[in-house]
């Protein structure tokens, strides 16, 4: 059984077992529920997946002026959550709405992409902070962060966390500020009161830290 398909099944679960007590921020249900109970085909999500180059780049990798974040190595259910999100109006996502509702995603084909793209390997070439900020970023990371991103930044398939190591610096660092304000509308509640008070001194740490990180060996 492919590693893609063993999250499949745990993430079906999940949705099962505790659809009394998911939280609204990942309300398992619609399209969501459907792409993570569909065993997803690479080679059809490579083929859907090429109108998104333009922006993502052929590997996947974004932008290192972190315009566009990588999605390579990312986890497929991390992915399939945050498709069907912005499909559904709960993450506003100006630039990639036009190509989500123009290409008329099936959740069928959102399982697909999210089964490519985990299995793309993860560059290290992504853009990097100024580097003056990694101590002082570790230390905030591993005190508030590590407990759902990770000890290496790797995340969790199973309950959604994205893996943040290796992510282009100001990709990271505008997000923190979104979820932090209040702008990225399907953040996890308890990832917003834990960065609430963060300054812009502080984010900026935090973010020159993961980008720094060596991305997680799959």
């Amino acid at each position: 059984m492919n590693k893609f398909l063993t999250m499949i099944i745990v993430a079906a679960f999940v949705a099962v077992a505790a659809s009394a007590q998911t939280p609204a921020w990942n309300d398992i249900k619609g399209e969501q529920l459907i792409a993570l109970q569909t065993k997803g085909d690479p080679a059809r999500g490579q083929a859907a997946f090429e109108p998104c180059e333009g922006c993502h780049r052929k590997d996947a990798s974004g932008r290192t002026s972190g315009a566009y974040p990588r999605l390579s190595g990312q986890h497929g259910t991390v992915l399939i959550k945050q498709i069907a999100d912005i499909r559904a109006g709960r993450r506003i996502n100006p630039k990639m709405e036009p190509y989500i509702d123009d290409h008329a995603l099936t959740p069928y084909e959102i399982a697909d992409i999210a089964a490519y793209l985990q299995g793309l390997p993860i560059s290290a070439e992504n853009g990097k902070g100024p580097g003056a900020g990694v101590a002082a970023g570790k230390q905030i990371y591993d005190k508030d962060c590590a407990t759902c991103h990770g000890p290496g930044g790797e995340g969790s398939a199973a309950q959604f966390y994205p893996m943040v190591a290796a992510q282009h610096y100001r990709y990271l660092l505008r997000e923190m500020e979104f979820i932090r304000d209040g702008d990225r509308k399907n953040s996890n509640p308890e990832m917003v009161k834990v960065i609430k008070p963060y300054t812009n001194s502080e984010l900026e740490t935090v973010a020159d830290y993961l980008a720094q990180l060596a991305p997680p060996k799959k």
